[in-house]
């Protein structure tokens, strides 16, 4: 009887990008304040060759209001996440999650009259 090792293409979708438990619980924490404030009503998750992509939708069948992007190829030069708005342009970049939601927590930042 002979051992192999296993390859490392085994598995279901070993090149895929996926966001961590500890990344989704920051996204659904933000995602859950901007549901409750009435900004955010829907969202879709994407797991691609490169990028694992969670796409905030205002309302149903409509272009994503934002993308939150991990890049791991982009890990040592600008960072790997990244908020990607409705026009394509990237709103912040960088290493840490949570500093990179930041320009999307200050939405939830209004005036009280």
């Amino acid at each position: 009887m002979t051992v192999q090792d296993p390859s490392p293409t085994s598995g279901p979708h070993p090149s895929q990008v996926t966001f961590h438990r500890s990344e989704l619980n920051v996204i659904l924490s933000l995602y859950g304040r901007m549901v409750a404030a009435g900004e955010w009503r829907d969202y879709g998750i994407s797991c691609l060759r490169d990028s694992a992509v969670f796409s905030v939708f205002r309302r149903t069948a409509e272009h994503p209001l934002y993308r939150i992007e991990k890049r791991p190829k982009l890990r040592s030069r600008q960072g790997q996440y990244c908020v990607v708005g409705m026009d394509g342009q990237i709103l912040k970049r960088g290493h840490d999650l949570r500093m990179v939601l930041r320009v999307l927590e200050r939405k939830l930042i209004r005036a009280v009259e």
